[in-house]
């Protein structure tokens, strides 16, 4: 087996992908509200999903000709991605944008930002818990903060409405997307924009499909092209920096990350609609932010061994990537990002990291 030690380094790409995500899907949720006045909630979800797949299409297909110009080979999904995947898009592409929908009809656009931090809590729960996702006593203290921060929300909400179904909507749009984001976990290192495309494309046509078959009004062009614009950034390129952020950072984490999502869209609520928070509100923000915080400056590093393994996924020649080429690629030495399916050899060593798609040992 062969022996390397590194400096300790933490990924900040998949740090910034998973910002990045954040603040696109954050920003989508005030502007999604002020739709929703025009718009049935499912089919709401069922443009916003579907102007997500449609934009990433062409997205997609005009990479596929420049990538046939310079001879490139795509990294495609594979067989055993499909379940993984079919199960990620009936939870999160579904019925989660649907019970978002439901619980804007019924809470404040600012507050249904801040309960939005749910996701990042109820990923790293079954993150950790179901599929054995590595956590120490600092990043459990960091998500019991926000889940602490959530149930502040749903608590203002009591007076108004008695029983918080609108809070109660978007927590369980949260666990659908929780879901999601496991099971999408498992396809992270295939083509995110692939992902991302077939997430939108069938969510959308099938929550089309349901809202048509209720009878529901189709709104005026300009409603839809709305909707679209929506539903391509804050649900179709997030999500494409989402997979990218899973495959460097795992689960758990990237969903702490994405925990800045509402304060984003909280911000863009007040600005935009005009909306006065109270100070509930107030202590809710502060306490995802000592939750995020705490997840933000997080140092894991230790010796460690990796199995040998095979897979594809984009990449350059790096510690963990030392393999040879047979030149018909145009990447002999490997500087340059590339993709074609590769073998890692045995290997141990120590440097900071975390559950990537080459770091999902146990501990």
């Amino acid at each position: 087996m062969a022996q390397a030690s590194i400096k300790p380094t933490l990924p900040h790409q998949g740090v910034g992908y998973a910002l990045l995500a954040a603040a696109l899907f954050g920003a989508s949720t005030p502007f999604a509200k002020t739709l929703v006045g025009q718009v049935s909630p499912v089919l709401l979800a069922a443009l916003l999903y579907l102007g997500s797949g449609v934009g990433l299409l062409l997205c997609y297909l005009l990479r596929a000709a420049v990538r046939r110009a310079a001879h490139e080979r795509p990294v495609a999904l594979t067989r055993p991605d499909l379940p993984w995947l079919a199960g990620a898009i009936a939870a999160g592409g579904v019925a989660g944008p649907v019970l978002l929908m439901l619980g804007l009809a019924l809470t404040p656009a600012s507050a249904a930002s801040l309960l939005l931090n749910m996701e990042g809590v109820l990923t790293a729960l079954l993150a950790w818990f179901v599929f054995r996702e590595n956590f120490d006593l600092r990043i459990f203290i960091g998500m019991l903060l926000i889940v602490v921060a959530g149930a502040v929300l749903s608590w203002e909400q009591v007076p108004a409405l008695g029983v918080p179904w609108g809070a109660l909507a978007i927590i369980g749009a949260c666990l659908c997307w929780a879901i999601d984001n496991n099971l999408t976990r498992k396809v992270s290192a295939s083509d995110p924009l692939q992902i991302a495309c077939l997430k939108g494309l069938v969510a959308g046509t099938v929550n089309l499909g349901i809202a048509l078959a209720l009878g529901m009004a189709v709104p005026a062009a300009p409603t839809i092209l709305a909707a679209a614009l929506v539903g391509f950034c804050g649900y179709g390129l997030s999500l494409v920096l989402f997979v990218l952020a899973l495959r460097h950072l795992g689960t758990a984490r990237t969903g702490a990350y994405f925990s800045a999502a509402p304060f984003v869209g909280a911000a863009v609520s007040v600005a935009l609609l005009g909306e006065v928070p109270g100070t509930l509100f107030w202590l809710a923000a502060a306490l995802m932010a000592g939750g995020i915080w705490l997840h933000l400056t997080e140092t894991h590093a230790h010796h460690h061994q990796h199995a040998p393994l095979a897979h594809t996924h984009a990449h350059r020649h790096d510690s963990h990537h030392q393999h040879r080429h047979d030149g018909q690629d145009g990447h002999r030495d490997g500087s340059e990002v590339h993709s074609h399916p590769h073998v890692h050899e045995a290997l141990a060593h120590a440097h900071a990291h975390y559950p990537d798609i080459h770091h999902r040992h146990e501990h």
